[in-house]
This record gives C-alpha cells, sequence and structure tokens, in this order.
C-alpha cells in the first residue's frame, strides 16, 4: 500500500471501492494498522474512555490530542491520520485554527470535527488555510449530555432531513470527509449517494464509501459495546489477524451486517 492521501479515499469512492478507518493511539498500533491495509488511521477522543477511563469523550483535552497524535505519526504510517479536536476545542473559528495547528504540527493529516451548520464558516476558514476537514453528524459523541444518552439519530423524518442539509452544507463548506454515526442504514445510503466527498460510517450500515471501529471493541476488549460492533478477534491467533480480519470484512462486504444496523 502506497500512502495513502484524500485523493486515494476520492478515486475509491468513485470506483466503489470500500475503504477502511481503525483508531489508534499510539505507534505499536499505528504501525500494525497501517501494515494491515488500513487507509485510515483516527486518533480519537475516545481514547478518554479506552485509555484514560472517562465514561465519556468531554473530559479529553487538546493537549491530551496532540501527544497521541504524535505518537501515532511516529510509526510513520502510510494510512491517512486524522485527528479528533476535543470536547470545547473549537467553539470559535480562531479557537479551532490554535487547536488545529496543534493537532498537524503534530503530525496528523486532517482533522474531525463533530456538528453541523453551525461549523461552516469555521471550516471554509481552516480548509482555506490548508487543514484538511473530516466532518462528523449523527450520533456525535461529545454532545451526549444534549442527546441524553448515546442514542440513534435521524430516524423521524425532521432529524432525517435536517442530518442531510448539514451533511450538504459542510462539503459545501469545504469538507474533505464525513463520519455518520449511529443513523438509519437507509438515510446513511441517501446522504452517501448524494455526497461528491467520501462517507465513512459507524452504525450506518453498510452503503457508506468507508467504513470505522474502535480498536479496542473490535478486539473484543471493551467490556460494554454497541450493536453496530462485531469482535474480530474470533478464530484469530494475533492482534495484527484480528485487524486484517476487519479490513478483509469491509472490503469485501461481509461488514456490517443487518445485525450491526439500525433501521
Amino acid at each position: 500500500m502506497g500512502k495513502i492521501t484524500i485523493s486515494t479515499l476520492d478515486k475509491m469512492k468513485a470506483s466503489g471501492e470500500k475503504f477502511v478507518c481503525i483508531t489508534a493511539y499510539d505507534a505499536t498500533f499505528s504501525r500494525i494498522i497501517s501494515e494491515v491495509g488500513a487507509e485510515a488511521i483516527l486518533v480519537g477522543d475516545s481514547l478518554g474512555m479506552v485509555l484514560q477511563g472517562h465514561d465519556s469523550t468531554i473530559p479529553v483535552t487538546i493537549s491530551d490530542m496532540a501527544y497521541h497524535t504524535q505518537c501515532v505519526c511516529r510509526a510513520e504510517p502510510k494510512s491517512l491520520v486524522i485527528a479528533d479536536l476535543p470536547f470545547m476545542s473549537y467553539t470559535t473559528t480562531q479557537q479551532a485554527m490554535e487547536s488545529a495547528t496543534q493537532l498537524m504540527q503534530a503530525g496528523a493529516h486532517m482533522v474531525k470535527m463533530e456538528g453541523g451548520t453551525w461549523l461552516s464558516d469555521t471550516i471554509s476558514s481552516l480548509v482555506e488555510r490548508g487543514i484538511p476537514v473530516c466532518a462528523h453528524l449523527g450520533l456525535t459523541p461529545q454532545s451526549v449530555n444534549t442527546f441524553g444518552g448515546f442514542k440513534v439519530q435521524g430516524r423521524t423524518p425532521k432529524e432525517a432531513k435536517s442530518i442531510l442539509a448539514d451533511a450538504v452544507e459542510i462539503q459545501d463548506a469545504g469538507a474533505s470527509l464525513v463520519v455518520l454515526e449511529c443513523v438509519p442504514s437507509h438515510l446513511a445510503a441517501d446522504i452517501t449517494r448524494k455526497l461528491d466527498i467520501p462517507v465513512i460510517g459507524i452504525g450506518a450500515g453498510r452503503d457508506t464509501d468507508g467504513q470505522v471501529l474502535v480498536m479496542h471493541d473490535l478486539l473484543g476488549l471493551s467490556q460494554h459495546t454497541a450493536r453496530f460492533v462485531q469482535n474480530f478477534m474470533e478464530d484469530q491467533s494475533s492482534i495484527a489477524g484480528g485487524l486484517r480480519a476487519f479490513v478483509d470484512a469491509v472490503k469485501a462486504g461481509r461488514y456490517p451486517q443487518e445485525e450491526h444496523t439500525y433501521n
């Protein structure tokens, strides 16, 4: 696998080839994930839960994210590295610039932000200054207290229309990727068809251009997992084998199955 860029993912979307994203937080797993063929690595604020032991991503700081992004990037993975901007680190365009600068200087190729149309001006400003953006719609974990828990989004016609409108506006603002989390599969399929940019799903059905899972979840290490999680360590003798099984399943269309999706 050569060095993966956003242009690589654009070409894969155009050709209908599925791509894979897996979270990583250190150099060792970054290297392995790249070696098994995942096109993207997400340095997720999920580290707050799987590494730090919190019950949400809210306590994670920009310093935490910069440190773990540096660790991941020292492995020099061929995968595209996306780093999360954590809770309340992009409330204004100026703050977003400063936070994104830290992650890009730590080695990230792109930053990810949770939110809809209110982020349009910020996305445009970041992209104009050479910082690629991945947007995150649907269930946005940083808003868990607003949602009243980790709940599926977009089930009503009004919610679905709003998420689609957000996706289109965010694309128009200059975002290069969109993550859809915990939305009905038919809505994710509709958004994927209507957007020119690649769409990554997590709990969003099989019709998105790519799939992402938290590494600890797919390796069967997490105590509590969502409906969309499959343990890929079953029948595997090594961690690399489990990670490769996820990559292979996505590319072959064997994951996600119906039981991993929401209607």
